[in-house]
């Protein structure tokens, strides 16, 4: 199956709402792996980029002019992006928590995971 093809599936078979909630699940997922076995170093540091890779592309989409997001939440969710890549780096130098990383994740998920009023 060419790459074309399997993204006409996956649009077709996952809203960009649902595609978002799962990467963020399965990111919140290797954080919570992370506290719970109390990694440190590369290993540690795998995680955490992958946490600010999602939301630095979450901020790259939300800085375009295309995004039909509210100018507001889009702002919002550049302001958050910055802050977890600041406090990513405090984690890695041992002076942040990762259960505040998690909170802010849940709590993007929990609003992924309201279905949007029918008009």
């Amino acid at each position: 199956m060419g790459l074309e093809a399997y993204r006409r599936v996956q649009k077709t078979a996952e809203s960009p709402r649902e595609t978002e909630y799962r990467l963020f699940a399965q990111v919140t997922g290797a954080l919570i792996t992370a506290k719970d076995k109390g990694l440190k170093g590369a290993e540690l540091i795998d995680s955490l980029d992958w946490n600010r890779r999602l939301w630095s592309t979450l901020a790259s989409d939300c800085a375009s002019p295309d995004n039909a997001l509210p100018r507001e939440l889009r702002a919002q969710i550049v302001s958050l992006s910055l802050w977890v890549s600041r406090y990513a780096s405090d984690v890695a130098r041992g002076i942040g928590d990762l259960d505040d990383l998690i909170d802010v994740n849940r709590a993007i998920m929990d609003g992924l995971s309201v279905r949007p009023q029918a008009a």
